[in-house]
């Protein structure tokens, strides 16, 4: 008898059963749709050949249901493992929507739950590849216990290893949890949603009518509620800019990003910078220029690039160096600090705290939006947000002051005295309680009133105002900042400054956490 010749026969049938579940007839359905299948996803994200899968025979849990049945098929309904990145190890987990739905039942959380606590334990980042109608309904309260294990585990790993979510279809009800809880989440246009109720719930208790992409598409959240941070046209492109983002991200919060040297390096000094903030404090630019003029050549990777626009975010390099930047954009409401742009600043700070990516600021801000609608939203306690972020982080923090920096902006955006570690300015910059014309209008208020052109006096006062308080020599004379620094040497003293500060260290307090106004 062939032992060996049987044994070998019913392991290759059995791989042969795995294979053919993954039908042409069940691709189609997701191509149909303009998705690719969980298994197509995989092996886009990873480097040929690496991935290897683990649980790829479990079945469903089919014993004791009250109602209904399940399909009994090996994986359930979910592909996880890990494999290789650009030559880094990285954990996934991409959820199957061809098998039931993609939905989750407790044999699907148990292999999600096992390959992220892999990824904790081997200290390496985590992507879930997200494509599910949500809690399996014929396994009643099992599923929900699924959710909240996998809800735990991204919070225990959170601030530890990069955890980012990618939503390639459906993410509704309690599994919208998941990527709120991750570092970073992508969408797909027209191809994925997110929801905690569906069109269906909305009609029937609100009576109105909505559709999956009005209520939750990719556009919805990369705009208005800021749930993602990056969306693409189609799976693709998501993948291949996924992958990009990870080779800015350290690979767990011990290591240091990688190091990635130009082939071309960039000149230190760029006279393209004396030209980009304008004379008149008044007309606008695009802080993107300046940073593009400063950083590795295209190498600035923006996150939330449509959500509260007036500030921006994301990573670049400096010498190859991954570093974070926060700016504010005079373009889109001059810059100024409101309720979502506090917050979308104050959580990209703690997540490149968390990970050891130096901070760079770049600062033209006139102050807070004033008005009814922001005091009443909670303005104070959003922007505090914002700087308890700042005077919390503990990587090298570095501020360069453009032009405006008025009142309590100044103070938030990394000033010396919340902080930073070095603090220059532009010789456009302007840094007092307030503008110069509300300065004046308050301090010669009996004067202008009683003034035969007042007008023209409060040209005047204004001028020398902007001379004797709001000019930046004022603050260097006085050590509010480091230095007035030429414009267009402003990537080599970056440079130096951060190679200065690569050692830096800060014992933290002892205490189990601050309370930040959330």
């Amino acid at each position: 008898m062939d032992l060996k010749g049987k044994y070998y026969r019913a392991f290759i049938e059995r791989e042969k059963s795995l294979e053919q579940q993954y039908s042409a007839a069940r691709a189609k359905k997701q191509h149909d749709k303009g998705k690719l299948t969980a298994r197509e996803r995989i092996d886009l994200l990873f480097d040929a050949g690496t991935f290897e899968e683990i649980d790829a025979f479990v079945t469903p849990e089919n014993q004791g249901l009250d109602f209904g049945t399940v399909e009994s098929l090996f994986g359930d309904g979910v592909i996880t493992g890990y494999g290789k990145v650009k030559g880094r190890l990285i954990f996934a987990y991409a959820q199957d929507f061809t098998v039931m739905g993609g939905s989750l039942g407790i044999v699907h959380a148990r292999k999600i739950a096992r390959v992220q606590e892999m990824a904790l334990r081997m200290g390496a980042p985590i992507i879930a590849l997200i494509d599910s109608g949500g809690a399996r309904i014929q396994e009643g309260v099992a599923s929900l216990t699924g959710y909240a294990t996998i809800f735990q585990n991204i919070i225990e790993s959170s601030g530890i290893i990069p955890q980012i979510a990618v939503i390639m279809g459906p993410a509704a009800g309690g599994a919208v949890y998941s990527p709120a809880l991750m570092d970073f989440v992508f969408m797909t246009s027209y191809t994925s949603y997110m929801f905690v109720t569906g069109p269906n719930v909305v009609k029937e208790v609100l009576n109105e009518e909505v559709t999956q992409e009005e209520l939750g598409g990719a556009e919805v959240h990369a705009k208005k509620s800021g749930v993602a941070h990056f969306i693409y046209d189609d799976e693709e492109n998501t993948i291949f800019a996924l992958k990009k983002f990870l080779s800015y991200l350290p690979t767990n919060n011990v290591e240091n990003s990688p190091l990635l040297p130009e082939e071309t390096p960039t000149p230190p000094l760029n006279p393209k910078l004396l030209d980009l903030v304008p004379d008149d404090p008044h007309k606008p630019y695009d802080v993107i220029e300046v940073i593009n003029n400063i950083v590795d050549r295209n190498t600035f990777f923006e996150i939330s690039e449509l959500y509260a626009p007036n500030i921006v975010v994301g990573l670049a390099r400096l010498e190859g160096k991954t570093i974070g930047i926060i700016a504010n954009q005079p373009k889109v409401l001059a810059g100024v600090l409101d309720i979502n742009s506090s917050v979308k600043g104050a959580r990209f700070i703690r997540f490149c705290d968390a990970f050891n990516i130096p901070l760079l600021t770049l600062e033209d801000v006139p102050g807070f939006l004033p008005g009814l609608d922001q005091e009443h939203a909670g303005i104070i306690r959003h922007g505090a947000k914002l700087l308890y972020a700042y005077s919390e982080a503990t990587v090298p923090k570095i501020t360069v002051i453009l032009r405006k920096s008025y009142g309590g902006a100044y103070i938030v955006m990394n000033s010396k005295n919340l902080g930073g570690d070095y603090n220059f300015a532009w010789p456009t910059a302007e840094i007092a309680v307030m503008g110069p014309e509300g300065a004046v209008a308050i301090l010669y208020r009996r004067e202008l009133a009683a003034a035969e052109d007042p007008a023209a006096l409060k040209d005047e006062l204004v001028k020398k105002y902007r001379e004797k308080v709001a000019n930046p020599y004022v603050a260097d004379q006085k050590g509010f900042i480091d230095e007035v620094i030429d414009p267009s040497m402003t990537r080599q003293k970056l440079i130096t400054a951060f190679n200065a500060l690569g050692n830096k260290w800060v014992k933290a307090p002892s205490r189990k956490h601050g309370n930040m106004p959330l």
